[in-house]
């Protein structure tokens, strides 16, 4: 039976995140024909509508008030509620994002309604809807169906692939002026981090250093693997606590969770909290000087070396197949 499914298309510095492209293409498969909605939220969103209807929605509504200039779980929450309220879907797709995470669970309180967070796959048979998540850190997966009401998940970056881009498409835009009241929160300023290439969360390829990366100055290299192969730079806890790089770098079951196409662990021992962030990735290479590093027991190809030796080898090697 055709559906009405609503998909949140969340904005970063500007743009939409790849994973609401992804979640499009899941509510493509959940409403059988039916329609898909994308929701942006914010005065600054009427530009990137079209992108959404570009990737597969068939029309996009704009919710906007001077209150939703910046993020805040209170006034998203009443934004999405009365959006909902209004189109009364049969499904909403989010991506299980840091912002993702936040706020589906406010509104499947609000809504009475069940949720299905961080799933990787999706099947429709019939008039099921199967949902595949990890749990236990990766160790398994379960797979969920929905029952009754409302379809609503968030989905993991990386594992639903989105449709190809048709520019000729085209659909209705329209304003959504909501209204937001008795807010808890307000942001008076945002203060970023200067960061630069691709967002860790969605890198189809990521380069990641541990201990073995001996500094700050360790880095670099992988930096400029990173930017060679138009990848992320990643990180171990140990890293991270050592000072050699950033916490927002940080992957694994305190840090970020990625899928991508390829990981190069480096100096990496393969500690259980590290690899419970990593360890779906399609493809894993790791280089180490310790043969018997745990690293190695989830590798797809093992490098044993000295990570200052062989990442600079790997470095010229794709320069070469570059050119």
């Amino acid at each position: 039976m055709a559906k009405k499914v609503l998909v949140f298309g969340e904005v970063r510095e500007g743009e939409i995140r790849n994973v609401s492209f992804e979640a499009i293409a899941a509510a493509k498969q959940i409403s059988d024909g039916g329609e898909v909605v994308g929701l942006l939220i914010g005065n600054d969103a009427n530009n990137l509508a079209n992108t959404m209807i570009q990737f597969g929605a068939d029309r996009v509504i704009i919710a906007q008030h001077n209150d939703l200039e910046s993020y805040t779980s209170d006034a998203y929450s009443q934004a999405m509620m009365q959006v909902i309220q209004a189109e009364n879907p049969q499904g909403f797709i989010l991506g299980h994002t840091s912002i993702g995470k936040d706020i589906s669970p406010r509104i499947a309180a609000k809504l009475k309604s069940g949720l299905i967070s961080d799933a990787i796959s999706l099947e429709v048979i019939g008039d099921q809807f199967i949902f595949t998540r990890p749990i236990y850190s990766g160790k398994a997966f379960e797979k969920k169906v929905i029952t009754d009401g409302m379809v609503f998940a968030t989905i993991r970056p990386n594992n639903i692939p989105s449709l190809e881009r048709e520019e000729s498409r085209f659909g209705e835009v329209t304003s959504f002026n909501v209204e937001i009241k008795d807010l808890r929160t307000i942001v008076k300023d945002v203060v970023r981090k200067a960061t630069s290439g691709v967002d860790l969360s969605e890198a189809k390829i990521i380069v990641s250093g541990g201990r073995g990366v001996k500094s700050k100055d360790g880095f670099k290299p992988l930096q400029e693997l990173a930017e060679l192969l138009g990848g992320a730079v990643g990180a171990s806890r140990g890293a991270c606590d050592a000072d050699y790089c950033d916490y927002s770098l940080q992957i694994g079951q305190t840090g970020k969770v990625v899928t991508p196409d390829l990981y190069i662990a480096c100096g990496i021992s393969g500690a259980i909290q590290h690899i419970a962030g990593m360890s779906n990735a399609k493809v894993i290479v790791a280089i180490n000087k310790d043969p018997e590093a745990n690293i190695f027991s989830i590798a797809d190809y093992g490098i044993v070396g000295d990570l200052f030796d062989v990442v600079p080898l790997l470095i010229e090697e794709f320069k070469s197949v570059a050119v």
